[in-house]
């Protein structure tokens, strides 16, 4: 089943935009932006706003990193001449529809990353099988990182292990576990280790 995983998330990695077209989207939405949280009876902050406030609205979320392609094309054609009700519907409820879409598709992307690790690897298979768009919204944003840190853990766990390593080598390692940090790890693995040499 796993293995079947892998090979689709190539297969998805490479067909992404004509599935982004194809596919249903979620029957459940991401939890709303804290922009749209409001008081329980007293409805939602676009039902006051204008064509202009709304448009606003709408270009706000083109400029939000976790923006992936369903969102960016729907903003877009909204703002090419969408009418107010459209408008408003769309950031009442499409806005969260196409970014649970999106945030999907980067989730099965990574399946097919090479440096996705064990932790990765399960955490997106518990995630495509279990599950929420409010999950897979927060694992994006914070999931992935510390995910993807214990794996780089253990990759330079390995390169300590390897007899061939050199000590420059080893050392450049154990500085970078000292400094335990996602983003010191990841330098070592993509940058680090080669500047130091084996």
């Amino acid at each position: 089943m796993r293995l079947t995983r892998v090979t689709l998330a190539v297969a998805a990695g490479a067909l992404a935009p004509a599935l982004l077209l194809a596919t249903p989207s979620f029957a459940a939405a991401p939890a709303p932006s804290a922009a749209a949280v409001v008081a329980p009876g007293t409805g939602s902050p676009y039902d006051e706003m204008d064509a202009d406030d709304l448009r606003v609205a709408i270009a706000r979320t083109l400029a939000e990193p976790a923006s992936g392609r369903r969102v960016i094309r729907e903003a877009n054609e909204l703002l090419d001449g969408a009418t107010v009700e459209e408008m408003r519907a769309w950031l009442k409820t499409g806005h969260r529809l196409a970014q649970a879409e999106d945030d999907q598709v980067a989730i099965v992307r990574l399946l097919g990353d090479p440096d996705s690790g064990r932790r990765v690897i399960k955490e997106i298979n518990e995630l495509l099988d279990t599950g929420t768009p409010e999950q897979m919204r927060a694992w994006l944003e914070t999931g992935h990182r510390l995910a993807q840190a214990e794996d780089d853990r253990v990759a330079i766990v390995r390169i300590l292990a390897d007899p061939d390593s050199s000590d420059a080598l080893r050392a450049a390692a154990g500085a970078a576990l000292d400094d335990n940090t996602p983003e010191g790890l990841r330098h070592f693995l993509e940058v680090g280790q080669y500047e130091v040499g084996s």
